[in-house]
């Protein structure tokens, strides 16, 4: 199948597509989605064998508006409506109890629950309001470093979907705040992301609480990501947790060709030394560093290099804790150790 590469001034032949059955990946501040109508269940299997991802895994439903959650959702608490008011449109996503056979199991994964967002992302939201709401997983191989444009998700499932709506580089460049609201008396974070802890006990009276349970092989996860390997390049990752370590790690890797993850100022002082090098940032900006951490994940996904030495950051707060939630998984949380 060939894959067209669609513009702003022709959502509506994505919509069209949609309709029809077909995949189109989606732009969205986070990282771009690979799309389905969300109530055909055979246009929902073509996104896991797009993906090669296994399919207990559940996912994401991307709607226009608050009423697109109506055919699904039995009770919207208080909470919720505090959190969709402040934070939609936005990368946040939310987890509901849903109405008995209102989707089916290739979304949920066999719960009784999903999860729905609403993308700060005007072209997508004008093709959701088009076609209808929208399952939306990473546009990218399963596993691998999640695409924050066009081109990274042409690299990873061209010949595999029908189109990809090009809205540009993704502005956040990780992928949305995970809670689960299926019990009224907290929300539970279960996948960190730009919109921090902090951010959400400023709007709710609730706790607000880390998932701490681990996924075992036989569970079904609530949330992407919390199963799977994933954000790992085929290039092993070593995560190097001061900036002032860089030069200890690089001798201690004497031979291999080495590549640096890292802000610029690093690479300015370290590069001389390695074979490549993606700036994060200029200055240690862990923002950026967000923003950019697929990009260059993906940038240095090459035989060439032997080991990707990359830059920690501080996972206490922020979006320092979605920062480093991606990396270790890419990592295997294989740190650097002097």
């Amino acid at each position: 199948m060939e894959t067209k590469i669609l513009t702003d001034n022709q959502i509506q032949e994505a919509a069209s597509i949609l309709k029809e059955g077909g995949l189109v990946a989606f732009p969205t501040e986070t990282v771009y989605g690979l799309g389905a109508m969300a109530t055909n269940e055979s246009a929902v299997k073509k996104v896991y064998q797009a993906k090669g991802r296994p399919s207990d895994n559940p996912l994401i439903v991307h709607i226009d508006s608050i009423n697109d959650l109506t055919p699904f959702v039995e009770n919207i608490s208080s909470t919720a409506q505090k959190l969709m008011n402040y934070f939609w449109p936005g990368p946040l996503t939310m987890i509901f109890k849903i109405k008995e056979g209102t989707l089916s199991k290739s979304v949920t994964g066999g719960l009784d629950t999903c999860a729905f967002r609403m993308p700060d992302k005007q072209m997508t939201r004008e093709l959701i309001r088009l076609s209808g709401p929208l399952v939306g997983p990473s546009a990218n191989t399963s596993g691998k470093p999640s695409p924050t444009t066009a081109e990274h998700v042409y690299h990873d499932v061209h010949g595999r979907i029908e189109a990809i709506l090009d809205g540009g580089a993704s502005s956040v460049g990780v992928e949305s705040t995970v809670v689960d609201l299926s019990d009224e008396s907290q929300v539970v974070i279960l996948r960190p992301g730009k919109i921090s802890r902090s951010d959400l006990e400023k709007v709710v009276d609730v706790p607000v609480v880390y998932d701490k349970h681990l996924v075992g092989e036989s569970e079904i996860p609530k949330a992407p990501g919390m199963k799977y390997k994933h954000y790992a390049p085929d290039v092993p990752v070593v995560i190097v947790k001061r900036p002032e370590d860089f030069a200890q790690a690089i001798s201690y890797y004497h031979g291999k060709h080495i590549a640096l993850l890292a802000s610029q100022e690093i690479i300015n002082q370290c590069g001389k030394h390695v074979a490549g090098a993606y700036a994060l940032s200029q200055k240690r900006d862990v923002e950026a560093a967000a923003n950019q951490l697929f990009a260059g994940l993906r940038a240095l996904d090459d035989s060439k290099y032997d080991v990707i030495l990359a830059e920690g950051y501080s996972s206490e707060s922020g979006i320092g804790t979605a920062y480093m939630n991606r990396l270790q998984k890419s990592a295997g949380k294989h740190y650097f150790e002097c």
